[in-house]
């Protein structure tokens, strides 16, 4: 499967050119990449246009390292743009009106009623916008009932929107367009909040960090990077590519299941924020706490599926090191990192040898995963071990230090780059709270598996 002619990416942002061309170093994990002559001719400033078989490697090639990204807005529509819309719903009445409205008469519908308690009123909402209607006698979970409306599809693509979703007009148009790709299996938009007229501070927290929102940058998604998985709240799928279609089984989790899935039989998963669809996001205190503890107990039915994909962080050997010396906090171990990091970077510079300034980039880059590696055992400490953290510091004043070090710097970090529209303090309550009910998650799912796998870092060349 190679890529049509015309097809046009750009390079990641996170994409450095140098040498006058001749290397890029970006990618998850960093690569540095060498081009040859013919291969840098490929190259248009930072666009690469497919027109033949080298300039299709190359673009398939950058693709598949996380270096490139498609230009969405130049990508031709797949020949067959035929696409069938599968709601799940459970209730809600109302969100269903409002998502049935925002989608063209002429796109083919199929809401699953999942058990609702008025089927009714759902009844009424489907047969007014003329969609088909399945009823499901049990409430079977957002799996099963998307599965139930995917095996009517007869279409070559498959959009499942959920209820709460408000649809754009350009949202699943464009998203087709990811599939002039062969191997793209699923694209997702960018989830924003749906605007709410009096926005409590839950709110304001939530439409800035959702864990739907993947941010403003399109991206590959993949474990191990920025983007490692994708919701289910709205995507578009190759309709073939389900096969079995959602894990019946999970209740939670299943979205994830299903990107990890499509991803280990070669599948790709883009991230496209070029454009969105808005979410009715829990703005209540209970309700949006129990959300976020309820996201975490899918960490250990993942664990059991994806072993390789679930870890809470993941460490070079060198980074750990060094991560380790500073939670240590002895004088003594502080220029002991510092060894870690010059060693690590000198190692980088001799595989950078033949660039122009090896030990200039090799310290760039030495600097980034160390950064990297301190924001991870950061998330460790105060999100997904938070338990721990919270014994050692009845008796440890250095997991003390640690931790506060931890709370205090994300929230300042997120705070500045997020621009919230809410004040620091409330902001970092949110934080914390978030990270106190999706580790409580982690752990009930932990505790009820009988296993640490979800709790376990990886560590990894």
């Amino acid at each position: 499967m190679t890529l049509p002619h015309g097809f046009e990416i750009t390079l990641d942002r996170h994409t450095r050119v140098l040498e006058g061309g001749r290397v890029l170093v970006g990618g998850h994990p960093t690569r540095l990449l060498r081009l040859t002559p013919r291969a840098r001719r490929l190259l248009i400033g930072s666009t690469l246009r497919v027109r033949d078989a080298a300039s299709a490697l190359l673009a398939d090639r950058l693709l598949e390292l996380g270096m490139a990204n498609p230009v969405v807005e130049r990508l031709a529509e797949p020949p067959d743009t035929r696409c069938t819309v599968v709601v799940p719903v459970r209730d809600r009445p109302r969100q269903l009106d409002r998502l049935l409205a925002g989608i063209d008469d002429g796109t083919p519908v199929i809401v699953v009623d999942d058990g609702s308690r008025d089927p009714a009123a759902v009844a009424a909402v489907v047969a007014a916008h003329r969609a088909r209607l399945v009823t499901l006698p049990v409430n079977v979970g957002p799996a099963g009932a998307r599965n139930a409306g995917w095996r009517l599809v007869t279409t070559p693509f498959v959009a499942f929107v959920d209820s709460d979703i408000v649809l754009g007009p350009d949202t699943v148009p464009t998203l087709l367009r990811h599939f002039t790709d062969p191997k793209v299996a699923m694209a997702v938009p960018r989830i924003s909040g749906l605007p709410v007229r009096r926005a409590g501070w839950i709110a304001r927290y939530e439409h800035a960090r959702s864990a739907l929102d993947l941010g403003a940058h399109p991206a590959a998604v993949r474990p191990g990077t920025p983007v490692s998985w994708a919701s289910t709240a709205c995507v578009v799928l190759r309709t073939d590519a389900l096969e079995d279609g959602f894990d019946d089984a999970m209740r939670v989790g299943e979205d994830v299941d299903l990107c990890w899935r499509l991803l280990e039989s070669g599948g790709r998963v883009r991230y496209e924020p070029a454009v969105s669809a808005e979410h009715e996001h829990r703005t209540r205190l209970g309700d949006w706490f129990l959300r976020k503890a309820v996201y975490g107990t899918g960490a250990q039915p993942l664990a059991d599926r994806h072993p390789e994909f679930i870890a809470p962080a993941v460490f070079a050997p060198w980074s750990l090191a060094f991560v380790g010396l500073l939670l240590v906090q002895r004088r003594w171990a502080l220029p002991v990192a510092g060894a870690v990091l010059g060693g690590v970077t000198l190692r980088i510079a001799r595989k950078a040898a033949g660039t122009r300034h090896p030990h200039r980039l090799a310290l760039g880059l030495a600097g980034r995963g160390a950064v990297g590696a301190l924001a991870q055992t950061s998330a460790l400490l105060t999100r997904h071990w938070w338990p721990l953290t919270a014994v050692g510091c009845l008796v440890s004043r250095r997991v003390r230090r640690a931790a506060a070090l931890a709370a205090v710097a994300d929230v300042a970090l997120e705070y500045r780059r997020e621009r919230v529209a809410l004040d620091p303090v409330r902001y970092g309550v949110a934080r914390r709270l978030d990270d106190l009910a999706y580790g409580a998650g982690v752990w009930l799912s932990a505790l009820r598996g009988r296993s640490v796998a979800a709790l376990r870092p990886r560590i990894t060349r």
